[in-house]
């Protein structure tokens, strides 16, 4: 009994998340969470933030042990003769150096990696701003669709009356047959027209799914949002956005950071011009026997030996660089290539952002045109419709003018939607490059 109980409570937990409607702010947190570019750019910067690390741990020393074993055999002279010269030998040591002087390139070389630290982490936030657009234009696009949806199931209420009073009054004999097949085929048309804008709702759900990488796609769903009937126009200028989006958008924050890296790296080849100054230290010791010793000769202890023959040295080490065929100068000037490369690719983002705005603003302006253009001709539409659904109940007209009426209607009535949504978009990415989060 306590199995049946867990299935049927497994099974009411999974109807409840195939009913989840996801909201736009639930969509995007996702995305970007679980998205394969960003996970791959998050290595990405990973691996700069060790780089960045390596390049700190150059200020500590080096240091290094080292032991040696060696066995030698063989015949060693003595004056006129020789004697056997079997032996043992080992050895061991410790040494440290510290880089003392380079005219800076430890600090230049952290500075750099810094600066792709910084490039890496705006690299992501870029990533993560593509997609939450992608997202929210397909989000729109969904709602779109399930307004289109409430329009058409509208036109079906509709048509399903016409269709059912042109039904009695053909069995009544106060209309012709053709009445009744007109109004037949104007309600199948009003079906084909609904189970059409119920397939888009579904294909825009299904690119949302996609865009979150979603494997169980078909119980997706999306909050259901109150878009405003009037909406307002637009205040903020290219210029105002413009300036804001410089300062904020990654893309341009990522640009100027490989500059100053590319810059860092310019002055740390130049450091291959100046003289490196090491300092060395080091301790060892030393321990031989020979296996057949000449009478007479003494020999330690292992500890003994290592005792008496302990030593230690210091050192600085100069390195004046005076010819390396003239590659130094060679990578310098690669550097500083690099460097204009970098400016250039800032100039292109610029560039990129200015026509993204551009862009949203002429299409803000047009769409709001569009929108305003749609919500006269729907109210002609739906004052053209109730004049012939009047004149065709006092015989005046016949159901083909009242069908096309209506088609007329429902067309109006699309547009305005269509328009409603697309200046909806416009305003969301001018309102995302003026640094205003994405929201409905």
């Amino acid at each position: 009994m306590k199995k049946v109980w867990i299935i049927v409570f497994g099974l009411g937990y999974l109807g409840l998340s195939a009913q989840k409607k996801w909201s736009l702010k639930e969509c995007v947190s996702y995305a970007v969470e679980h998205n394969l570019q960003v996970i791959q750019n998050q290595y990405n910067k990973q691996n700069q933030e060790y780089n960045l690390k390596a390049a700190q741990k150059e200020y500590l020393p080096s240091v290094s042990g080292s032991m040696t074993n060696g066995v030698s055999f063989g015949q060693g002279s003595l004056g006129a003769g020789s004697f056997r010269n079997d032996r043992f030998n080992n050895s061991v040591g410790l040494g440290a150096d510290i880089l003392l002087y380079n005219n800076g390139r430890l600090e230049k070389n952290v500075r750099k990696a810094q600066f792709d630290v910084e490039a890496s982490q705006y690299d992501i936030e870029t990533i993560k701003n593509d997609i939450s657009l992608q997202i929210a234009q397909q989000y729109l696009t969904a709602l779109l669709n399930k307004e289109i949806v409430k329009i058409s199931q509208s036109a079906v209420d509709n048509a399903q009356k016409q269709f059912d009073r042109a039904k009695i009054t053909t069995q009544v004999g106060t209309t012709a047959q053709t009445v009744l097949a007109e109004a037949e085929a104007a309600l199948a048309r009003e079906k084909q027209n609904l189970k059409t804008a119920e397939v888009n709702v579904g294909r825009a759900l299904f690119a949302i799914a996609q865009l979150l990488q979603l494997s169980d796609y078909k119980g997706f769903d999306v909050e259901d949002v109150n878009v405003p009937e009037k909406l307002d126009l637009q205040l903020n200028t290219v210029d105002e956005v413009l300036t804001t989006a410089y300062e904020i958008q990654p893309q341009i924050k990522a640009a100027e950071s490989r500059i100053r890296s590319a810059e860092a790296q310019t002055e740390v080849t130049k450091t291959a011009f100046w003289p490196t100054l090491t300092a060395s230290a080091g301790l060892n010791t030393f321990y031989n026997r020979q296996f057949d010793p000449m009478p007479g000769t003494v020999q330690g202890t292992f500890f003994e030996q290592y005792k008496d023959q302990f030593g230690q040295n210091v050192g600085l080490s100069l390195n004046i660089p005076i010819f390396n065929k003239g590659k130094t100068k060679l990578q310098v000037e690669q550097s500083k290539v690099n460097e204009s490369i970098a400016r250039n690719t800032l100039e292109q983002q610029k560039q990129t952002v200015r026509q993204n705005v551009q862009k949203a603003q002429f299409d803000a302006d047009a769409n709001y045109e569009t929108y305003l253009a749609a919500v006269e001709a729907e109210k002609s539409s739906k004052l053209a419709l109730d004049f012939a659904d009047k004149s065709y109940a006092a015989g005046r007209t016949t159901i083909y003018d009242v069908n096309v009426a209506r088609n007329n209607y429902a067309n109006a009535q699309g547009s305005v939607a269509q328009a409603k949504y697309n200046y909806l978009f416009s305003l969301k990415l001018l309102n995302f490059y003026a640094g205003i989060p994405l929201s409905l």
